[in-house]
């Protein structure tokens, strides 16, 4: 019976524990998505920006429900970004505690790098991606042998287009993470994914080709990065498997003198 109480006892502390970090995680959320929703139309207004330099000067709305909708959604998707460092930082506390000292100094860089690259590649989303593919999107109006040909951008429409844009290109900017995340848990090996760059460069093309409109200027945009994002890991893999190596060798040196220093006593 005491067996099995001990063994109730950590799991109960485990659960009791991830609800604390469950909690904080929806309050951190619940937050942010209030103090968004506050500010949404101005959100909502930064957001079509790139829609009024490409040109385009009207949006229009054809469910009765859709603006306040769409709002929503843009407060929803604004407040999950802001809050992702809280809930990354609760995930992190609710980890760490079961890993070695030297599991945590090699995830933690990891962590920290996870909201600079999609930052990085949201932004690249926002300033570079979508202006060039609304140009070509909205290139298509004009007249059509006598008829006049007008595009009119669903506010749903747009919103989803462009969420699709910053979501794709921040997630896709993940990839050293996830590349280096594989390859230190023993996944992937230097050799294999420097022997595969050719199948790395296909992905990136067929990644940007499935993200991004189709038109050659945005599948350039996205798969150009990956691919040298691609290449940037290999270098950054590169370097800390050496440093692990350096670092393993020390050990061993000073675990042999330890060793050898016991046995002449």
């Amino acid at each position: 019976m005491s067996e099995i109480d001990d063994t109730q006892a950590p799991l109960l502390e485990h659960l009791i524990e991830l609800r604390k970090r469950l909690v904080w995680s929806i309050l951190s959320l619940l937050v942010a998505f209030g103090g968004c929703l506050y500010f949404a139309r101005g959100i909502l207004s930064f957001l079509v920006a790139p829609l009024k330099t490409a040109g385009q000067a009207r949006i229009i709305n054809t469910d009765i429900f859709g603006g306040f909708l769409v709002e929503v959604k843009v407060a929803f998707f604004a407040g999950l970004m802001i809050a992702f460092p809280i809930i990354a930082n609760q995930l992190w506390q609710f980890v760490a505690p079961g890993l070695y000292r030297r599991e945590k100094q090699a995830l933690l860089p990891f962590l920290l790098a996870t909201p600079l690259l999609f930052t990085a590649g949201a932004c690249m989303a926002y300033f570079v991606a979508i202006p060039v593919a609304l140009k070509f999107l909205l290139g298509f109006q004009g007249n059509l042998g006598g008829v006049e040909q007008t595009a009119l951008p669903d506010v749903n429409n747009y919103l989803k287009f462009i969420m699709q844009f910053i979501f794709g290109f921040g997630i896709s900017f993940l990839l050293p993470v996830l590349l280096m995340l594989l390859e230190h848990a023993g996944i992937v090996t230097y050799e294999q994914l420097k022997g595969a760059w050719r199948y790395a460069i296909v992905a990136s093309v067929a990644i940007a080709a499935v993200l991004t409109p189709p038109d050659v200027g945005s599948q350039l945009l996205l798969a150009g990065p990956l691919i040298g994002l691609y290449f940037l890991s290999l270098i950054a893999i590169y370097f800390t498997r050496r440093r692990r190596e350096r670092t393993a060798a020390t050990e061993a040196e000073v675990a042999e003198s330890e060793g050898e220093a016991q046995t002449a006593e």
